[in-house]
């Protein structure tokens, strides 16, 4: 097995918890290795630090994968690996049978997301390391959880960095596109094969459940709030919204088929008649200002866009289209009523996103006041000492007229 040696001089970040090695930071490699090949990861001075998977056409060189020295890569080591990830899910998510169940490096394993949706599971492998084990995943997948199929959504662009192709497909078992799953006591329809990124986003499991109070009143303190939810992708926060007794209901997304997928979910709970619902197939941008000239305004106003920056050179205009977005929506609220907010993109650390909103309140003349702050849910722990784990942002503010 080769050595990768590090620099003597490099910041200690390994030491600290971050699973990655970069290019920039090895000395030299000791011996012969191959793309996808394990290797010890040493300082200078020679001392183990941990071992991983080597990839040398990536910026992300070593994955770490194991921090003991006489510990194999081998099938045991990924059985106990997803053993010990269902083990946590197990205890820590209730109500559902559906969940992230491995989530690469939070999960020591690298490169690798599982999700869970009922007995079907579907995986994205985002690393050649990981590619070149798939077979052994499989096969403690199967071993582990026993799944009728597992569904491969691996059409993503950052395989390309690591010099995979994008690629998708059943690589066991079959079922339909369409699954049903549970969430806060909850149904919804799932699509695994149209849907975006894995089909669902369980990051905000919890952070849905949280706006229960919210929307339980107006803020004229009559029965059931008026919600608006844009970005709307399946109708997650729409559905919620309709259990927790809000009674009139705005959802908006661009995609036709996002929309038609919320009123599948909504109907799939028997909510129909439970709220007046309004289904709006729209750019966000575009449709919040058209309302904001015709002077609607919603109790509650939600705001979870697709990720705005997903490099640091998208951070600028990430900046300006969170602004523009969190100022038109704190526009369309009611005196006293609540902005819930998020952002997905790691590059919006959470000063920057908190700042950034900041910025639009002023420009909006409101004034804000923090209800509360979260990040995501608790199937995506996260590596204390690697900030990427923490890209997830939630925030409820109540908003209030500036003069």
């Amino acid at each position: 097995m080769a050595d990768v040696m590090l620099m003597k001089k490099r910041k200690k970040r390994l030491e600290q918890g971050h699973p990655w090695v970069f290019k920039g930071e090895i000395e030299k490699i000791m011996g012969d290795v191959a793309a996808g090949d394990i290797v010890n990861v040493r300082q200078a001075n020679g001392m183990f630090l941990a071992k991983g998977y080597y990839n040398p056409h990536s910026q992300i060189s070593v994955r770490v994968m194991s921090y003991n020295e006489r510990e194999e890569i081998d099938q045991e080591f990924f059985n106990r690996r997803i053993r010990e990830a269902w083990d946590y899910r197990q205890r820590m998510v209730e109500d559902t049978n559906a969940m992230r169940l491995i989530y690469g490096e939070a999960d020591f394993l690298p490169g690798l997301i599982v999700d869970k949706f009922g007995d079907v599971l579907v995986i994205q492998v985002l690393s050649l390391g990981m590619d070149v084990r798939k077979e052994m995943v499989l096969h403690a997948l199967k071993e582990v959880i026993a799944p009728k199929a597992i569904y491969e959504r691996s059409d993503v662009g950052v395989r390309e960095l690591e010099g995979l192709k994008q690629t998708t497909g059943f690589l066991y078992g079959e079922s339909d596109g369409l699954i049903e799953i549970k969430e806060n006591g909850l149904k919804m329809v799932v699509d695994i094969i149209g849907g975006q990124k894995t089909g669902y986003f369980f990051d905000q499991r919890e952070n849905r459940a949280s706006i229960r109070d919210l929307v339980k009143t107006s803020v004229e303190g009559e029965e059931g709030a008026s919600v608006l939810e844009c970005f709307s992708h399946t109708g997650s926060f729409t559905v919620h919204a309709a259990a927790f007794g809000a009674k009139d209901i705005t959802c908006l997304d661009i995609s036709e088929h996002a929309i038609d997928t919320a009123i599948k979910n909504v109907e799939l709970n028997g909510f129909e008649d439970k709220a007046d619902f309004e289904f709006v197939v729209a750019d966000a941008f575009d449709q919040l200002r058209v309302w904001e000239k015709e002077g609607r305004k919603w109790d509650v106003v939600i705001l979870d866009p697709p990720a705005f920056a997903k490099s640091k050179g998208a951070v600028p205009g990430a900046v300006r289209g969170y602004k523009d977005i969190n100022l038109r929506g704190m526009k369309l609220v009611k005196e006293r009523g609540f902005l819930v907010t998020a952002s997905c993109s790691y590059h919006m650390h959470p000063e920057l996103f908190m700042e950034t909103i900041r910025e639009a309140a002023l420009d909006a003349k409101k004034i804000l006041r923090l209800v509360e702050f979260r990040t995501a849910g608790r199937d995506h722990p996260k590596i204390h000492g690697m900030d990427e784990n923490n890209y997830l942002k939630f925030a409820i503010f109540e908003v209030r007229n500036r003069g």
